[in-house]
């Protein structure tokens, strides 16, 4: 069974080594890292790198309305049976993130997951096409503001 990196260690040594502008917000089993799009490249590979977060094991995204999208990593350390959930926002208008599949290449289909259900597109993907939808297929389905058709 795994643990919560912070768990482990404090939050002023997480913060202190992943820069002040990276927070963290919510308690217990709900604690999250949350990181300026901007930087989460730079986040990411001080989490591989210094924390061992091997394992990359999901990655989804929440329509929070008017306040955008929050786009969740899942992130796992094998061999410190370490768990962590680092979080990044971007607007409903711009829609965007960096890719992580430079960090873990196993993003590459969660990233494509996400931008076929909920339309938030990663920047320098190297495929960044629909995965589970026809092409075709208009919208994004798990946004709110997705109309269902009203079948015949």
């Amino acid at each position: 069974m795994s643990m919560s990196l912070l768990e482990k260690i404090t939050t002023d040594d997480l913060l202190a080594s992943l820069g002040q502008d990276v927070q963290l917000l919510g308690e217990g089993a709900n604690l999250s890292v949350v990181v300026p799009k901007e930087r989460l490249i730079a986040v990411m590979e001080e989490l591989l790198k210094n924390y061992s977060f091997d394992y990359l094991g999901d990655v989804t995204a929440v329509d929070r309305g008017e306040s955008g999208f929050e786009v969740v990593y899942h992130l796992f350390s094998i061999s410190n049976k370490y768990e962590l959930r680092v979080k990044t926002i971007t607007t409903q208008s711009e829609a965007e993130v960096p890719t992580v599949t430079s960090v873990w290449p196993g993003a590459n289909w969660m990233e494509r997951e996400v931008y076929d259900l909920m339309g938030v597109a990663f920047a320098g993907h190297p495929d960044m096409t629909r995965l589970l939808l026809p092409e075709e297929f208009e919208g994004h389905p798990l946004r709110k503001t997705f109309k269902l058709q009203p079948r015949a």
